[in-house]
């Protein structure tokens, strides 16, 4: 009896590559006896700010949640919880005064808002990432159905990423004419952090083109570099026309602040026309969760003064983590490359130089995930990682390159080298 076939989108989907390895270790036999490490998606395992987790547990106290009730807030988002994203970045000394922002569910939902803002569904116009580019936006542009262009950027064997090519960003830009460029300054995947003089220098280019400047800031101000912040927001006045409206940042709740279950992100721009539009586009969503966003709202009313001092505190952290997992993983696998952490929670591994030419990143990030486990003190371990294929426009170039994800508890992180040693031994192995 025939029965009703799926849509060809439905037919020639996978898993993106963060969520791959979890979808696959969720069918081994044994999950319930290995213990997993999931450094495949940055899902922070840490508690909340402070003022967020007292609102969460104290959401009784709230007049509208009190008697179990959880209505919808309106569209553009709850007032509270707008001021609490503007708060964040005018911490940086910054005037947010005359920016606009709306709500969304989590930073992924601003994206594809943002994508259908800049370039449209079925678009003749591309739109322009940096190479390797975090997945989500890849796979929105094929739901989309929105072309990609991108410029490459190339690991060395020190694990530095190449600086970005100022010229040859303006002449895909000449070349392609795309509609928007998306930045990510504290770059997922790669770590890279582009300052502040990158990011006015690619202001001009797109102004110069007439082209929407698009920065992913869900990782601002995380920099482990001896620089100061960077933003679309601190771009100087000077260069940009009057009454030219060309920015727009991806705002997220999930990794400086530690709750990526709140999935409240947001969209900031200094143009009226995006904003009312990217609302008029979110009505059929209806709106974000309210009881995320009032606990989000919690921020708000932090001083500048407390805001930067969590900064501080978030990046103390990683840096921690960056320098002692990089020593591990070059100590346990000698000729591993390690790219050099400059900003966010991420860091690349390149196999190459210590791998077969058979390797391949999605056949190894597979066996960690179905089969793969190791013995450490009568405990079984094994690592989810993500592979970059997924990353890079061409996968090819991701071949022998994994995603690592510092959001495990670093008593975890502490024995990950080992196990991800030993895992590559026996992949190699078979």
């Amino acid at each position: 009896m025939m029965k009703p076939s799926v849509s060809n989108h439905f037919k020639n989907r996978k898993p993106s590559s963060i969520r791959q390895a979890q979808i696959k270790f969720s069918k081994r036999a044994d999950k319930n006896i290995v213990k997993v490490i999931n450094l495949a998606i940055g899902n922070v395992d840490l508690p909340m700010h402070p003022a967020l987790k007292k609102r969460m547990d104290n959401l009784s106290s709230n007049d509208f949640f009190s008697n179990g009730k959880v209505p919808y807030t309106s569209t553009v988002g709850n007032e509270e919880t707008r001021a609490a994203f503007l708060n964040a970045i005018s911490a940086l000394d910054v005037d947010v005064s005359d920016l606009f922002i709306s709500i969304t569910d989590g930073g992924s939902s601003a994206m594809e808002i943002m994508m259908l803002g800049v370039c449209g569904p079925s678009s003749e116009s591309p739109i322009m990432l940096l190479d390797p580019a975090y997945t989500n936006y890849l796979q929105f542009s094929k739901r989309l159905n929105i072309p990609v262009i991108s410029t490459d950027r190339r690991i060395d064997d020190n694990g530095i990423f190449t600086p970005l090519d100022i010229e040859k960003i303006s002449e895909h830009i000449k070349l392609h004419k795309p509609r928007a460029l998306v930045v990510i300054p504290y770059d997922n995947p790669t770590g890279q952090f582009l300052n502040q003089e990158i990011l006015n220098e690619i202001a001009k280019i797109c102004i110069h083109s007439n082209i929407w400047l698009v920065s992913d800031e869900a990782y601002r101000p995380m920099v482990f570099k001896n620089e100061d912040p960077s933003s679309i927001w601190k771009i100087p006045t000077n260069i940009i026309p009057d009454n030219f409206y060309f920015r727009i940042s991806i705002e997220s709740a999930s990794k400086v602040w530690n709750a990526c279950g709140l999935r409240i992100g947001g969209i900031v721009t200094d143009s009226k026309e995006f904003h009312l539009k990217s609302i008029s586009e979110y009505t059929a969503n209806l709106c974000a969760n309210n009881i995320g966003q009032y606990i989000f709202g919690a921020l708000a009313h932090e001083t500048k003064g407390q805001i930067k001092k969590w900064y501080l505190k978030q990046n103390s952290y990683y840096m921690r983590l960056f320098k002692k997992i990089n020593q591990g993983l070059k100590s346990e696998l000698p000729g591993i490359i390690v790219s050099e952490p400059e900003a966010s929670i991420y860091c690349i591994l390149d196999f190459k130089d210590i791998a077969d030419t058979s390797f391949d990143s999605d056949n190894f990030v597979n066996f960690c995930a179905q089969e793969g486990a190791v013995n450490i003190e009568n405990n079984q371990y094994t690592v989810l990682l993500a592979p970059m294929k997924g990353f890079y426009r061409n996968s090819n170039i991701g071949k022998t390159q994994v995603r690592l994800a510092l959001v495990e508890d670093p008593s975890l992180l502490s024995i990950t080298p080992q196990i991800i040693s030993i895992l590559f031994k026996s992949f190699s192995s078979l």
